[in-house]
């Protein structure tokens, strides 16, 4: 009945630790400012974190599930830029056949009810240097309308005031804020349970906007399709309205209509300060848990960026693609808070269509401030990427669309009393795509499979596509004479070596390792030939040598020099080798090849490197600007 681990907090914590994306504080820590500072470091990481040791308090306090997405992917088992279309498909279903929750008689919440209301003993931590105080900031709040009895499911910050009071904000237009204006006028008081710990599932069902859950609809439901199961609810002790059965902690709480005083400040998502204003205040009649509760928060940033931008994302996206053909992809961006700016992809098929989707994007999620719209080919979760696109395709005579005097999210500054000014950038190339605009473009490759020692991928370039799954490259092709390659044509010459003398040749390579360094063979190789020179006697005095090295002793590999500034050391033993060669067709030449004059292997290595560079378009010889490096010819 339970479904999945998403419905439980406990479930998700195990599940994280077992994957290795939860990090322990042992520490002990103030929940005044010093959890929050601690919490602050390890925002973003790829690990949420457990305090287990919070100052003055018994239960442990819990942070991060939202504040990576490839964290949030991993519990969910989904691809990370799948999500908005996972959150977006499981809202859709839910629209056309909901599930509805199923309340049962007892669940882990009801394991204890305190006899005395006290919020002192929960470990609610205190966050920003300026807040006014103790925050629950990541409970959901369940209500019921008082006329019609649909439930509700929302996310609201609501200050610690004392013992049993909390004074909450709700944003203007929320359901919450319509119920409480009917129970003024049904002349009663609004009871909500408020339901603190609880998994993405309800959380998501709280977070989703108001034009994918109408205020008709009862949205727990949304819960139920990312348990895989009815979301199980509990009675309430002392009103109607139920609670989460698997939360952490679970409060009734009673809010009498035109009751208010001051709240704030806060450190809210737009990293400013919310400020005091009269606020409800809410009255805490009970409170329940479970026998070892874990208190969840979350920090004003990029937790609320992932899990409130991602359900933006999600009916912004949906949105999208019925009203505008060719929409590819959204995201709300962390620069824009999670809230006030999305970068829209598409690939227009008509003129104008980007321009539509600028307004649709604005009309499916009222608090956006900014949209930009860019073509297919450009990364929107990268801002490099995307601002590329604003600096080389937008023109700023057509392509900015302004709306003032809009209705848009009152806890930005910008938007005094939810008033103010929007914008919409076509960072588009023009329609139809003309030459000029065609994008740089790179052979996807498959990285890893490459033989690469001391490098690292660097991030994927700006507009890269993620390579996919592509097999191992090929085995090189034999060096042509346009694909000169010193080391092999060497490895050749030494092949010749090994048949004049055994008879048999060695392998062209050895089995590589992980630490192979190919100049140490080759130096091997020398040092045996150095050997063998030095056990028989030379059939004729070497060839004189050229700014050779120092001589080494008979039966000695030469010393390696040191000290020149552009030295190579392959070239160093390839000139050891040119000597051998030299003192051995001065002795006894090796049998011709076939059809092939006779040659001795320093002079067919030299024809060699001539043909290669004849290849390469400079005839063999050296220009006066040819540097003999990576511009050749």
């Amino acid at each position: 009945m339970a479904g999945n681990h998403l419905h439980d907090l406990a479930a998700i914590i195990a599940d994280l630790d077992a994957k290795g994306r939860l990090a322990r504080v042992r520490s002990e820590v103030d929940p005044r400012h010093e959890l929050a500072g601690v919490a602050a470091n390890l925002e973003g990481g790829r690990k949420a974190v457990l305090f287990e040791k919070v100052k003055g308090h018994r239960w442990p306090v819990f942070a991060g599930l939202y504040w990576n997405r490839g964290l949030l992917a991993d519990l969910v088992r989904k691809d990370e830029r799948a999500l908005p279309q996972y959150v977006a498909d499981s809202i859709a279903k839910w629209q056309r056949d909901p599930v509805e929750p199923a309340v049962a008689k007892s669940g882990p919440v009801l394991e204890v009810t305190e006899r005395d209301v006290d919020l002192g003993k929960i470990p609610v931590p205190v966050h920003a240097l300026k807040d006014a105080g103790p925050y629950f900031s990541a409970a959901v709040v369940i209500a019921k309308d008082p006329e019609s009895g649909i439930r509700n499911a929302s996310i609201q910050r609501f200050q610690v005031v004392n013992r049993n009071t909390l004074h909450v904000n709700i944003d203007a237009g929320r359901h919450l804020e319509t119920y409480l204006e009917r129970a003024g006028r049904l002349g009663r008081s609004l009871w909500i349970t408020l339901n603190c710990g609880v998994g993405p599932g309800l959380h998501f069902a709280a977070a989703a906007p108001a034009e994918a859950a109408p205020i008709d609809r009862d949205e727990l439901g949304i819960a139920s399709e990312f348990h895989g199961a009815p979301l199980e609810l509990v009675p309430g002790t002392e009103s109607d309205v139920e609670m989460a059965a698997h939360a952490m902690w679970a409060l009734e709480c009673e809010m009498i209509p035109g009751e208010v005083a001051p709240e704030g400040p806060f450190a809210e998502v737009t990293g400013y300060y919310a400020t005091v204003a009269p606020r409800p205040v809410v009255h805490v009649r009970r409170i329940h848990r479970r026998a070892a509760p874990v208190f969840q928060t979350i920090l004003p940033g990029a937790e609320v960026w992932n899990s409130v931008g991602l359900l933006g994302e999600a009916n912004a996206l949906a949105l999208l693609r019925r009203q505008v053909p060719g929409v590819r992809d959204v995201y709300f961006t962390h620069g824009g808070g999670g809230f006030y700016h999305a970068v829209v992809q598409i690939a227009p098929q008509h003129a104008g269509w980007s321009k539509q989707a600028i307004l649709a994007a604005f009309a499916a999620f009222p608090p956006l401030k900014i949209v930009t719209v860019v073509d297919d080919d450009v990364d929107i979760r990268n801002a490099q990427d995307v601002e590329w696109a604003m600096a080389t395709r937008l023109d700023p005579a057509t392509g900015i669309v302004r709306i003032d005097n809009a209705f848009g999210h009152g806890l930005n500054p910008s938007f005094p009393n939810y008033v103010g000014p929007k914008v919409g950038f076509d960072a588009t190339q023009p329609f139809p795509k003309r030459a000029e605009y065609e994008r740089v473009a790179f052979k996807p490759v498959a990285f890893a499979a490459y033989d690469i020692a001391g490098a690292e991928p660097a991030a994927p370039r700006a507009g890269a596509r993620a390579p996919a799954a592509a097999a191992a490259p090929p085995p090189p092709a034999k060096p042509a004479a346009g694909d000169y390659d010193t080391d092999r044509i060497w490895q050749r010459e030494l092949a010749e070596w090994k048949k004049d003398r055994d008879g048999a040749a060695p392998a062209v390579r050895p089995a590589s390792g992980n630490d192979w360094d190919e100049n140490r063979w080759w130096q091997r190789e020398l040092e045996e030939m150095k050997r063998e020179r030095s056990a028989k006697p030379a059939a004729a005095p070497p060839a004189p040598k050229k700014a050779a090295p120092p001589a080494a002793a008979e039966g000695e590999a030469p010393a390696r020099r040191k000290g020149s500034s552009d030295w190579d050391e392959n070239r160093w033993w390839k000139r050891e080798l040119e000597e051998l060669s030299r003192e051995r067709a001065a002795g006894r030449a090796p049998a011709a090849k076939a059809g092939a004059p006779l040659a001795a292997p320093a002079e067919a290595a030299k024809a060699r490197r001539i043909e290669a560079r004849g290849a390469d378009g400079n005839g063999g010889g050296r220009g006066a600007d040819d540097d003999g490096g990576f511009f050749r010819g």
